[in-house]
């Protein structure tokens, strides 16, 4: 359960790690590919898809990153060539880039929910941290997807690279402590 609670009855603060994620786009592909590799892949390795429903699901969520990475790779690739097709069509090229009615509906749908998500992030980045960070939270997605993808790529490369798995450490820093 995700709870939010106070640090200390007097405070204002809420129950967290303190430690930051890594800042460069290197060591912030370890730390995820260290975690998409022990969860996704030698989970999977070890565990297999043994157990009742609920296990499998359980299971599913955990392994859904590589393939997440996959679709993400997908989705912005179709985004880029789409968007050129569009745009050599409004500049008079002699092509049309037509979608079938379903599929555009389809797709308002899911632009209306990821507007949604992409308002709530914001809403509660900025009701955490205040507005500057939470108007850095929109381009933090797309950061967040590339790190994704590039992470999901060296999670497998490493797990089916063969031999003995070596520990990619991640250099941990952590923030000042607050003044009293």
């Amino acid at each position: 359960m995700f709870v939010r609670i106070s640090a200390q009855p007097s405070e204002r603060g809420v129950v967290a790690t303190r430690g930051h994620f890594p800042a460069t786009l290197g060591s912030a592909v370890r730390q995820k590919a260290r975690w998409l590799g022990g969860i996704a892949l030698a989970g999977w390795d070890r565990l297999g898809w043994e157990g009742g429903l609920g296990e499998r699901w359980m299971r599913m969520r955990d392994r859904r990153g590589p393939l997440a990475a996959l679709l993400l790779v997908a989705a912005y690739s179709a985004a880029l060539l789409w968007s050129q097709l569009w745009l050599a069509e409004a500049l008079g090229a002699p092509i049309q880039a037509r979608m079938d009615p379903a599929l555009t509906r389809l797709l308002a749908v899911n632009g209306w929910l990821l507007a949604w998500r992409v308002l709530m992030r914001a809403y509660f980045t900025t009701s955490a941290y205040g507005l500057a960070q939470g108007l850095l939270s929109i381009p933090r997605l797309v950061v967040g997807n590339v790190i994704a993808m590039l992470a999901a790529a060296r999670a497998v490369s490493l797990h089916l690279g063969g031999g003995a798995k070596r520990w990619d450490k991640t250099r941990h820093i952590f923030p000042a402590e607050l003044p009293q």
